[in-house]
């Protein structure tokens, strides 16, 4: 039954047209479906100008205050016909709350803030504004960004950094010369100092971990964090002061060796078994005292007397290979690829040896050299860096040391007063550090690209470093470690680097 109350209002032509073209065509008239087809184009090409809005969206949010709220109606009512009517809410509620915590307005004139004003013309501004215009105020008080100030700044960056886990992936810029930004953080061994002098340190080839060794006959490995350093593991060695000790390639495994007699310990770290070796077949040495872990991951290059040179398989611990130089052995580099090991004498003499078939290839003398005490190669397998007992440390392009019997080098840096003892690439081959144990704070940054010195390491106002005698970068040279005589592990964050 028919309400009476009810008005029934007459259907104009126009509407009867509208509601005509809003039914979809009959099965067989082609003519309709070209005009449906044709309506749905234009309807993609509505929808085509969704990212033109997205982008004015963003800009909205990180445009200018003044335009906040012109541009946030504007926004709302472009997007408004573009999507669907829930989404639509959303979005209104989500601009009305940047809206309101945006315009929240501060009377200028007000007698605690009239003389944060720079003109009539800010009677009135935002919170943000004013927030912004109090930190000014402050700074120019103080005469710039006080240090607890940068100190937070470097600390939140810093977070970031220790926050990243799995893969690290450097992806730094080109590292400027003059002064390396870098802050003091806690030793690395904080939390197990050394009771005698620290012969090694060394980052962990995966893991944010650091190994440190010494004296005090005991191996020990940190978390690092920068802040706490946590101890994970420290095992102690019977009667067997360490004079090094380094990780293997793979990281599983910390080879240790002592400096009285041939036999060395291996630690595996993932089974947390230590193993000593107390013979090694083929090797007719007295004592094995220093070593260098070769590229490939299966083998140790174990420095013996009067020049000899032996090559050790960790897989059966005997001897595969022996190779002699003239003169006693002072250090030993390879070449990114562990296919040729620079090997320098403390004649000051350097050879190049072929590793695979023992053969040595070219040598030439170290300029100016009287006595070799260290030898480090780049890994990017541009430099090589010959340091010698007078403290001149010269580097030289690899590529011409391969190739030539007289290279020259290209820059001595003659920072150094006493012996160069310990030298060490960064693995993006930006920086090399040199130190000398002799002599307490004998230790300096070398910026490789410029071939210039950091001014700003160590600091002259205070010890820190002590007498050196390892040196160590992680592997995306986000920390600096080093070790010295007094038990500790000096830790360094190189703010330029984002990965550890």
């Amino acid at each position: 039954m028919e309400d009476k109350n009810v008005i029934k209002l007459p259907v104009t032509e126009d509407k009867r047209k509208a509601k005509k073209r809003s039914r979809s065509p009959p099965k067989n008239d082609p003519k309709g479906e070209k005009q449906l087809r044709e309506v749905n184009l234009k309807r993609l090409a509505v929808l085509g100008e969704e990212d033109g809005s997205v982008k004015r969206l963003e800009a909205l949010v990180f445009g200018a205050e003044e335009e906040l709220l012109e541009r946030l109606v504007e926004v709302m009512f472009t997007m408004k016909h573009l999507l669907p009517a829930s989404t639509c809410d959303t979005l209104n509620s989500v601009c009305l709350s940047v809206c309101l915590s945006a315009c929240v307005r501060v009377d200028m004139k007000h007698r605690y803030r009239r003389n944060l004003m720079k003109g009539d013309a800010e009677s009135v501004l935002s919170k943000q504004r004013l927030q912004q215009r109090m930190k000014e105020q402050f700074q120019k008080s103080m005469g710039g960004t006080p240090s607890w100030a940068q100190k937070e700044e470097e600390e939140e960056e810093e977070d970031d950094l220790l926050r990243r886990t799995g893969n690290f992936v450097a992806s730094s810029e080109s590292l400027p010369c003059g002064v390396l930004r870098m802050k003091k953080c806690l030793h690395a061994n904080s939390a197990r100092p050394s009771a005698d002098r620290l012969t090694s340190v060394q980052f962990h080839p995966s893991a944010q971990v650091v190994m440190t060794a010494g004296l005090d006959q005991s191996v020990s490995l940190f978390q690092v964090d920068g802040k706490t350093n946590p101890k994970i593991q420290s095992v102690h060695l019977e009667r067997f002061p360490v004079h090094q000790a380094r990780f293997s390639r793979d990281g599983r495994t910390v080879i240790a060796t002592s400096l009285r007699n041939k036999m060395f310990y291996l630690y595996d770290m993932m089974e947390g078994r230590v193993a000593p070796v107390r013979s090694v077949r083929g090797l007719s040495e007295a004592r094995v005292k220093d070593f260098s872990v070769c590229p490939d991951g299966g083998a140790l290059l174990l420095t013996g007397t009067n020049g000899y040179l032996h090559m050790l398989t960790l897989k059966t611990n005997e001897i595969v290979r022996s190779m002699k130089i003239n003169g006693d052995v002072s250090g030993v580099a390879f070449c990114p690829d562990g296919s040729k090991a620079f090997v320098t004498s403390e004649e000051g003499e350097v050879f190049v040896w072929d590793v695979r078939s023992g053969r040595c290839l070219s040598r030439f003398m170290d300029d100016g050299c009287v006595k070799g005490t260290a030898i480090a190669a780049s890994p990017d397998g541009r430099y090589l860096a010959c340091g010698s007992q007078a403290g001149v440390v010269n580097v030289y392009s690899q590529e011409a040391c391969l190739n030539s019997t007289n290279p020259k080098p290209l820059r001595a840096v003659m920072n150094l007063l006493t012996s160069a003892t310990s030298l060490t690439f960064n693995p993006t081959s930006e920086i090399l550090a040199v130190a000398s144990r002799v002599e307490d704070e004998a230790v300096r940054l070398v910026h490789l690209p410029s071939l210039t010195v950091f001014s700003n390491f160590p600091v002259a106002s205070r010890k820190v470093a002590h007498r050196v005698s390892c040196l160590d970068f992680s592997p995306h040279s986000g920390f600096f470690s080093l070790a010295n005589n007094k038990g500790h592990a000096p830790l360094f964050r190189l703010l330029h680097y984002k990965d550890f």
